[in-house]
């Protein structure tokens, strides 16, 4: 017979300071108590005493480039943009690379660049049409 799995408990962050806080002001006389008032994994609590962050904080590690390396990037798209130069995913691309080169490491991947926009809010992605001429001929200066 197959076990059945019990659902997980959701848990905040804040839940977790709370029962670090209460514990540390001697308000429950274990840890485990805490954890339990609280409904918070025991180990979790022991964890961030111990100096661990949580997940969401921490930097992955298969993250290339550091976050200095990321924010050139970032004001450059921008600058580009400005200019009225959209820059494509293969030069994004090529900027990472060559910062990469600078310090010898191994190129970016192919999914690099889209997992880049959809992390940075500053970035958006933006489809252009081709402008119809004779609409164009047929608009009044004018009136716009």
């Amino acid at each position: 017979m197959q076990q059945q799995r019990q659902p997980l408990q959701a848990h905040t962050e804040c839940d977790i300071q709370l029962t670090i806080s209460d514990y540390t002001s001697n308000q429950f006389q274990s840890l485990r108590r805490a954890a339990a008032v609280y409904s918070v994994p025991r180990t979790t609590v022991r964890d961030r005493r111990a100096g661990r962050r949580s997940r969401r904080d921490c930097e992955p590690n298969s993250k290339r480039l550091t976050k200095l390396e990321e924010e050139a990037i970032v004001e450059r798209i921008l600058e580009q943009d400005l200019r009225g130069i959209s820059p494509s995913k293969l030069l994004v691309q090529d900027m990472a690379d060559r910062l990469l080169r600078a310090r010898d490491a191994e190129p970016v991947g192919k999914n690099w660049v889209d997992n880049f926009v959809k992390r940075t809010p500053e970035l958006q992605k933006r489809w252009t049409r081709p402008y119809d001429r004779q609409r164009a001929a047929c608009e009044d200066a004018a009136v716009i």
